[in-house]
């Protein structure tokens, strides 16, 4: 082991190689979360402010923003106080718990685990980022070798494992990467051919790479792998190797795609990602990641695989697997980044889509809000003009949340604006019923309420499956509109009839979805339309923003920081006659009588 040493002290050093050692240490390395999501895909985003703020709310968008309904707006931050890092709850309604113990502030340390109270869910781990190269890991995994090995066959097939590894870490493509891993294992073998195989989606091994000794390019299509070994590996999830195939066993001999290459020994080494034992496992039974890939050595006469060889195949088979992790963890990172820029630009459309204020109505005032539990909803509402003298009002509920329901809230508005002029609200709620039943594939519906209120205070209106609009009348809270029918998109033969309301000066309507009376509080109980009924007792002549404000305070403060589980929608509506209402701001277009 002495010479070993020496070896990589000195030989080493003339390889040009040193740079690698001397660059490997941790203070180079960044502070940081290695954020483990639900769906088991990894990044390390680098603590670079204090406080670090993580959370769902926007205010955590350039630190940790976790996009998941369990998670607090403001969830938790990580302060650098005195040379320390120190994680504090700011909210997270479940608690946060560092290494299973819930804490409200505690100091960290490198390798904690920071959790939220639920099972497969998010966990964070706080660590240092990766560095460059892995050369003193390497070193560790092969101390093991004994004497024997330190020949000086051996000592070139470490500087060969070296070179690899300086190319593994190195800038070139992936490809060019991966091929010199396989060109650096058939030479420290001695192999005839090699494949690297990468696992797709459903896991299924599909060749990417195949090269001949020498460094030559080999077309994959011309190197078969045994079907056979590639099982055996997989299921014992270690590698296959078989220094002559003559004393393998039987299923390995008989082989058909074996004995057509001319095959006498064969090396598999199955590619896993790496996997942290949960707290319920021990070491023993720490179980594997995700299958990435494998490589596919063949020989064409027996191999001869000493020990030093086994090892230098099992580093390479780690070190292959971590970059194939890494580029596949960069890939997610692409397209998580690419959603959210898609997502980004929905939101904003949605956005446009939505009134964000109002225009002067000569016998009408409104205020609306639209609250997505999502990044994007489903619910839409919107105010306006049939003609000179009536103006429309409208607020829906999409079946689910998220695209899908965003999709379809814009396709309600789309059939909105086929409108004709004139129309009565029921030929306008079969038109909007007719169009959605027309694309089954959304495969989704809609509760929707409209009405058209004209100078005279005279509602006509349908309700598609709407809960009630509630009125305000002096000290009176009631709900009279109790016409109702379908949603629309649910039944293409659908019937809707359209119903009357005369409402008095000064009424106000408030229109919500069930985003409202559904909020739930941390045991799950719900907000409920007798809440809502009595929290708007005495507010008949409040401001329409005030009532708005009043209501959204009140599911807040009820919910007591549980995670909001469906798109919150409000539309206030009030009567003022023609007679009453002040003409500044009335467009020229619209009469005052």
């Amino acid at each position: 082991m002495a010479d070993i040493n020496h070896f990589l002290r000195h030989h080493v050093l003339q390889s040009d190689l040193v740079a690698i050692f001397m660059s490997d240490t941790s203070d180079s390395n960044d502070i940081g979360l290695e954020v483990l999501a639900p769906d088991r895909t990894r990044r390390f985003v680098r603590i670079a402010e204090s406080p670090f703020l993580i959370g769902r709310g926007s205010e955590s968008a350039k630190h940790l923003q976790l996009t998941e309904p369990r998670i607090s707006r403001q969830c938790a931050a990580i302060n650098f106080e005195g040379g320390e890092y120190y994680l504090e709850d700011r909210g997270q309604r479940s608690g946060l718990f560092v290494n299973g113990k819930k804490v409200n502030r505690c100091r960290l340390q490198l390798g904690d685990v920071i959790s939220f109270g639920f099972d497969n869910f998010y966990e964070l781990t706080f660590r240092t980022s990766e560095p460059d190269t892995s050369i003193p890991d390497l070193l560790s995994k092969i101390e093991g070798i004994s004497s024997s090995d330190a020949s000086p066959g051996g000592l070139h097939k470490l500087n060969l494992l070296l070179e690899a590894t300086a190319l593994l870490h190195s800038r070139l493509p992936l490809d060019a990467v991966l091929g010199n891993v396989l060109d650096h294992a058939i030479t420290i073998t001695d192999a005839d051919q090699g494949l690297l195989l990468e696992a797709n989606s459903s896991g299924q091994l599909k060749a990417r790479l195949a090269r001949r000794s020498g460094g030559r390019q080999l077309p994959s299509e011309q190197m078969a792998p045994s079907q056979t070994a590639l099982r055996m590996a997989l299921e014992q999830q270690s590698s296959v190797i078989t220094g002559d195939l003559a004393e393998a066993v039987f299923d390995l001999r008989e082989a058909r795609s074996i004995a057509e290459q001319g095959l006498r020994a064969i090396v598999v080494i199955p590619l896993y990602a790496t996997a942290r034992a949960s707290s319920s496992e021990s070491a023993a039974h720490h179980k594997r990641g995700e299958l990435l890939g494998a490589v596919y050595l063949g020989f064409s006469r027996p191999a001869v695989l000493s020990n030093l060889d086994r090892k230098i195949l099992d580093v390479l088979g780690v070190e292959a697997a971590s970059i194939l992790e890494n580029a596949r963890l960069v890939e997610r990172d692409r397209q998580r980044r690419r959603l959210e820029q898609e997502i980004e630009i929905a939101r904003e459309i949605q956005r446009a889509l939505l009134p964000g204020s109002f225009r002067n109505f000569a016998h009408v005032e409104a205020s609306g809000i639209n609250i997505p539990c999502l990044s994007i909803g489903g619910d839409y509402f919107d105010v306006f003009s049939m003609d000179k003298e009536r103006a429309a009002f409208l607020i829906a509920d999409v079946a689910g949340k998220g695209h899908g329901a965003a999709l379809l809230a814009a396709m309600l508005r789309g059939a909105l604006l086929g409108i004709t002029i004139g129309s009565d609200p029921a030929r306008v709620i079969e038109h909007i019923n007719r169009f959605f039943c027309e694309h089954p594939e959304v495969e989704r519906y809609a509760t929707v309420f409209f009405g058209i209120l004209n100078g005279e205070g005279h509602i006509e209106y349908v309700n598609a499956g709407h809960p009630s609009p509630i009125l305000l009348r002096r000290k009176e809270v009631s709900e009279p509109f109790t016409e109702g029918s379908f949603p629309v998109g649910m039944m293409p033969e659908a019937t809707y009839r359209t119903a009357c309301v005369q409402l008095e000066p000064g009424d106000t309507l408030v229109l919500y979805t069930d985003g409202v009376t559904e909020a739930a509080d941390p045991d799950q109980q719900l907000f409920g339309l007798p809440r809502l009924r009595t929290l708007l007792n005495g507010r008949h002549d409040k401001p329409l923003d005030e009532i708005q404000n009043h209501i959204l305070r009140l599911v807040r403060e009820f919910a007591r920081g549980a995670g909001q589980a469906d798109d919150i929608t409000l539309l206030l509506i009030r009567y003022r006659p023609w007679s009453t209402s002040p003409t500044a701001g009335i467009p020229q277009d619209v009469p005052v009588l």
